[in-house]
């Protein structure tokens, strides 16, 4: 597909190595709420195949939208959270190349789940987002955050996870004016 830049197939992997080390993180939130539901561990299943190097198919697709299809049967927002993330590590294999700061929400949206998790899971304090931004932070590589730099930065938006995600956007750009 045509891009506004290009990605390399490596590229995509460090994207979807990111993406699915994440929702590996949060997965066991969405195992406990709702067992039995294999769909999100399929999805990550489906992203770690194409990290190990698999080619992408029609397999991370599918397995991404029955995560998302999970995610919008899940009893609670920790619940939805996890099982979103576990389909964003799929799709990351078919991240485009497209100038679009929608395309952000592709490479960061599982770790600003991630921390909106955190929050949630310690009564609402927004310093446990803030701490698990902070691993967010750690756990990316300069090849990552050179993708990142090749989109627009993250757009505002009107929930917290987009409000984490602007935060963990702009600390992760902020990284390549410390190189």
């Amino acid at each position: 597909m045509p891009g506004d830049f290009e990605l390399t197939t490596d590229e995509l992997r460090v994207v979807a190595r990111y993406v699915a080390e994440t929702a590996a993180e949060v997965l066991p939130l969405f195992e406990t709420a709702v067992p039995g539901d294999p769909r999100p561990r399929l999805a990550i299943d489906a992203a770690w195949e194409f990290v190990g190097g698999a080619r992408r198919t029609k397999l991370q697709r599918v397995t991404s939208l029955d995560a998302h299809r999970a995610a919008a049967e899940a009893p609670s927002e920790a619940a939805r959270l996890a099982a979103r993330s576990a389909g964003d590590a799929a799709a990351a294999a078919y991240l485009h190349p497209l100038a679009s700061a929608d395309q952000v929400g592709h490479i960061l949206r599982a770790a600003a789940n991630a921390a909106r998790i955190a929050e949630i899971e310690s009564s609402g304090d927004p310093g446990a987002a803030l701490v698990s931004l902070d691993r967010a932070v750690a756990r990316a590589t300069p090849e990552l955050v050179d993708v990142l730099a090749r989109y627009p930065s993250a757009p505002a938006g009107k929930s917290r996870v987009a409000e984490l995600m602007r935060i963990l956007d702009e600390r992760l750009r902020g990284t390549l004016r410390g190189r």
